[in-house]
């Protein structure tokens, strides 16, 4: 049924691109997160909203539109009326990983819009304090030994977590097994206690537990260090040949309908740019374990484009299926 809409979505909207004729003040923007409040993307969307507000003189309203693993969202923004600005929050999660998990139909770059694209950040591998895992050769060289798996945990299946896991069986050869949960903080606090093996999790909630010394990070999954966690290596630091090149980023971006006009998406392309790489945006990204990543639509759009053909790949080979 969702492949089915987003085809016709994908007619419907193809023919009134030609229509749209906004004026680029007359009318609140809306910026859409497919999520419930207080996530990351919600939190990056209330900032973008307060500043692009300031700088457009225009009102820009934030709604939360959860579900079906951020589809309902997405789906919202693809059906904008065409008198409308209306703009998706998305992540990689949304964009380049539900149209392969969900069987959607769905493609980012040719039924939404890429706008900008502002910001990425690092799941991090945690383990209990006093686990014998202390780096990531140590955990291969450990499981080399082992005749049985370890476990690692995730918020869900087709999860961040979990396809950083395939991701990270599929490049290594380690042998493991995925505990789904209903949520992240469950699943660490059974990291910290010995249940669960490893956990490759998303840095807010894990950074109590690190804080407090009940986790220990031993790596982070993207390109770069993070300057929350500056000692903490990369997991392609780890001088293993199959790693050098892992990345297990999730970026966060903008995206509108695809009626919108180009000089309008240009426009706000070129605000959303300013604000990115403002100081006071630049802080919230930070304490959201966040860092900026700024591009244009252009940039964005070959992004989501790469990360959809890594893991529709990490999906077809793990056979991950949606809770």
């Amino acid at each position: 049924m969702l492949r089915r809409n987003f085809l016709l979505i994908a007619l419907a909207t193809s023919i009134s691109r030609i229509g749209w004729a906004q004026s680029s003040s007359s009318r609140p923007i809306k910026i859409v997160v497919p999520f419930a409040p207080g996530g990351g993307n919600d939190v990056i969307a209330r900032q973008l909203a307060k500043e692009l507000s300031e700088l457009r003189k225009q009102s820009v309203l934030v709604e939360n539109k959860p579900g079906a693993g951020g589809n309902i969202g997405t789906e919202y923004v693809v059906r904008a009326p065409a008198d409308e600005i209306t703009l998706l929050l998305g992540h990689t999660g949304t964009v380049s990983i539900n149209p392969a998990l969900l069987n959607t139909g769905m493609d980012a770059t040719r039924d939404l819009e890429p706008i900008a694209l502002l910001a990425s950040t690092s799941l991090v591998l945690v383990v209990a304090q006093d686990s014998k895992i202390k780096s990531v050769q140590n955990l291969i060289d450990l499981s080399n030994q082992r005749t049985i798996p370890f476990n690692y945990g995730s918020s869900g299946n087709g999860t961040g977590g979990h396809l950083t896991g395939e991701l990270f069986k599929e490049v290594t050869g380690v042998k493991m097994s995925h505990i789904p949960y209903k949520g992240t903080s469950p699943a660490l606090v059974d990291v910290a206690g010995g249940q669960l093996d490893f956990m490759f999790s998303v840095i807010p909630p894990a950074m109590a537990l690190i804080q407090s010394g009940k986790l220990r990070a031993i790596a982070v999954t993207s390109k770069k260090r993070l300057s929350i966690f500056p000692e903490v290596p990369t997991i392609a630091e780890s001088n293993i040949k199959s790693l050098n090149n892992f990345d297990s980023s999730v970026s966060y971006g903008v995206l509108s309908s695809n009626k919108i006009s180009p000089a309008i998406a240009k426009e706000l392309s070129s605000q959303i740019l300013k604000i990115g790489g403002g100081p006071e945006f630049q802080s919230k990204l930070l304490a959201e374990g966040a860092v900026p990543a700024l591009g244009n639509g252009a940039e964005y759009s070959k992004l989501i484009q790469a990360e959809s053909k890594k893991w529709t790949t990490v999906i077809k080979k793990s056979g991950a299926v949606p809770d």
